[in-house]
């Protein structure tokens, strides 16, 4: 059973958007059964890394899109964004250094980030982002 499970309640109604969040959701049930089955921190490290890259993709195509139409809370979005992949390269840096196992803390902390950002933030841009032809 996934950590955390993508339904349809999660659409933004932008396809690239949503294969971004499923992708996320699949990151943070990989970094979970890591954890889970105590695999190893270079195991674990790599699945943080691949987390905090896509993250930093996926924010930055978000950005992009919402530069390119106008979208009037893109830096709050953006603010939001950065706090997040803040936290998350600072979960690596305390990983790697050996400061910080990871531990169900750290993927409450992920997996409710992600669902609420999801539900409270991106979905406020679906209507935006289709009165202009994106879907």
């Amino acid at each position: 059973m996934p950590f955390v499970d993508w339904d349809d309640s999660y659409s933004v109604a932008v396809a690239e958007f949503d294969g971004h969040h499923k992708r996320l959701f699949d990151l943070t049930n990989r970094l979970h059964e890591a954890i889970k089955n105590r695999e190893g921190n270079q195991v674990i490290g790599d699945v943080i890394t691949e987390l905090a890259n896509y993250t930093q993709t996926h924010f930055g195509r978000e950005e992009q899109e919402m530069a390119n139409q106008g979208y009037i809370e893109a830096m709050d979005h953006k603010r939001k964004h950065d706090e997040f992949v803040d936290k998350v390269l600072q979960f690596k840096a305390d990983h790697d250094s050996g400061k910080l196992f990871l531990s169900t803390q750290v993927l409450d902390f992920l997996k409710e980030w992600l669902v609420k950002h999801i539900r409270d933030v991106d979905k406020s841009y679906s209507s935006f982002f289709n009165s202009r032809g994106i879907s």
